[in-house]
């Protein structure tokens, strides 16, 4: 197995329990936040589809997802385009409402069908390139690529935990 068939399964995973986490959800269930200034199942798939779109497209040098095919228009939500919601507030992440379950997976699953299109050109040397020097060390692709799914997963675990919470 090669290291690009790691990271493809890897993401493929993220895709499935993000399915699962927001399955059959309302808008209310997706917009709950169990306690003040907590994360709603919503904001949790936003975000990390958000941050795998934002990073994936900046270590490859391609357009967002969020941007180029037209999703920041259909969630509407009157944040900066920019916006991943890093060190977001209470108030801003009140600001991710949907209507339904299908918004969330479908900007998903568009970034997802991005990701797998970069991930499949990539060679084990490719892995080595850095990305951004803002750091120090500076991140390689690779380091890039497994922080994201780290993040990801994590996101995603979360609100699989709140989704049980909601349905206890």
């Amino acid at each position: 197995m090669h290291a690009k068939d790691i990271l493809i399964d890897g993401y493929g995973r993220i895709r499935e329990e993000v399915h699962v986490a927001v399955d059959g959800l309302g808008p209310e269930e997706l917009s709950h936040r169990p306690a003040p200034g907590a994360n709603s199942v919503a904001w949790l798939v936003w975000h990390l589809t958000r941050v795998q779109d934002d990073h994936v497209a900046g270590a490859f040098g391609l357009d967002q997802v969020w941007t180029a095919q037209g999703w920041e228009k259909r969630f509407g939500l009157g944040l900066a385009s920019h916006d991943i919601g890093y060190g977001h507030s209470p108030a801003q992440v009140a600001k991710v409402k949907v209507d339904s379950a299908d918004l969330l997976t479908g900007y998903y699953d568009a970034v997802h069908e991005q990701t797998l299109g970069a991930l499949r050109g990539i060679a084990a040397k490719d892995l080595e390139r850095v990305v951004d020097r803002r750091w120090d060390p500076p991140v390689t692709l690779g380091v890039r690529l497994v922080s994201v799914l780290s993040d990801d997963l994590q996101h995603v675990g979360q609100a699989a935990y709140l989704r049980g919470l909601l349905q206890s």
